[in-house]
């Protein structure tokens, strides 16, 4: 058993850029895929970004392409989603998700989660 803690949430006007962390608490064991899911007002939990332990795979959904990066340091068992250009839709709750898949991309595929942290994007 192991927790995930999401930091680097905050509120950025519209065209800025933050970096989200999720530092685990201890072993990850099995995992494989490392995500971020986001989830605004009124809406379902969407897939944001995940990435193979190994770096080997990554995954982004389509509106962030191009703006996120999705990255991870072994080292110190943290993952990261940095945030170019962020825009308005882009505000929610982000959580980081560790699966034991090679290719998660699905929510069910993820059964560990972080608690959350709020991105607000001002205009």
């Amino acid at each position: 058993q192991f927790q995930l803690e999401e930091s680097g949430g905050g509120l950025v006007q519209a065209g800025g850029s933050l970096r989200l962390s999720c530092a685990p608490s201890g072993d990850t064991g099995s995992r494989n895929t490392m995500g971020w899911f986001r989830q605004a007002p009124g809406k379902q939990r969407e897939f944001v970004a995940g990435i193979r332990w190994s770096g080997s795979w990554t995954d982004y959904a389509k509106s962030v392409e191009g703006l996120f990066t999705i990255s991870l340091d072994s080292d110190r068992n943290t993952w990261y989603l940095q945030m170019n250009g962020l825009k308005s839709d882009d505000s929610a709750v982000y959580y980081c998700a560790a699966s034991k898949e090679h290719f998660a991309t699905a929510g069910r595929q993820f059964d560990n989660w972080g608690q959350g942290t709020q991105v607000t994007v001002s205009s």
